[in-house]
């Protein structure tokens, strides 16, 4: 939620709100993201797209039907109905929010997830959220850095750079960071070692100036 520029909760149209669509809630709420409202599962019987609006306002979530301000879409994902509409007004709220970001610029993200893979070493998952980042260049994420030998799509589809909000998994990294650690592309191998170092010795002299304080 806290790396994210648009929440969409989705809720069953037969279950409504569950337990864990009160825990998104929360989260997207604590973030402060924008939410769309995907109900889901239009094309069963049992759909009362109606009982999961009331729901959602008994949690102060008003759907512009019943005179709020959040957009909710009626969408089936097994026939494909109403998935062009979710899109169509994903990109009207990116607009509204201004979400804009420069390709033409150093790659900077955030780390998803990472893994130590027993053949290939550290991996991590990164999104892109401004710049572009490209194999060969020298990169920090969080407390360790490196040079990116090699970028993967969401389908593991070799990639040479990767864009604002394309998610990819690098190669290349001494160590696995941490999930939520930036990530940010650095021009020289040297500088982005130093900004490491740097910050290593920062953390060392922590303990004891906090103890002086």
């Amino acid at each position: 939620a806290r790396v994210t520029d648009i929440a969409v909760l989705v809720v069953a149209a037969d279950d409504g709100i569950m337990p864990q669509t009160l825990e998104a809630i929360n989260h997207a709420k604590a973030a402060e993201v924008p939410i769309v409202v995907a109900i889901n599962k239009m094309d069963l019987p049992g759909a009362d797209p109606e009982r999961v609006k009331r729901q959602l306002s008994e949690r102060n979530l008003l759907v512009e039907d019943w005179g709020g301000d959040i957009i909710s879409v009626e969408l089936s994902a097994r026939t494909g109905e109403g998935l062009t509409d979710l899109l169509e007004n994903i990109l009207v709220v990116a607009e509204v929010s201004e979400l804009k970001a420069n390709p033409n610029r150093p790659g900077h993200g955030v780390v998803i997830e990472a893994r130590v893979d027993k053949t290939r070493g550290p991996l991590a998952t990164v999104l892109v959220q401004n710049g572009t980042l490209r194999v060969g260049e020298p990169v920090v994420a969080g407390e360790t850095w490196g040079r990116i030998k090699a970028m993967a799509d969401h389908a593991g589809r070799p990639v040479r750079e990767a864009g604002p909000s394309q998610p990819v998994e690098i190669l290349g990294l001494d160590r696995a960071p941490k999930p939520g650690d930036s990530v940010s592309a650095f021009p020289e191998a040297r500088k982005a070692r130093e900004y490491v170092q740097e910050q290593e010795r920062r953390r060392e002299r922590l303990p004891t100036s906090v103890l002086r304080a």
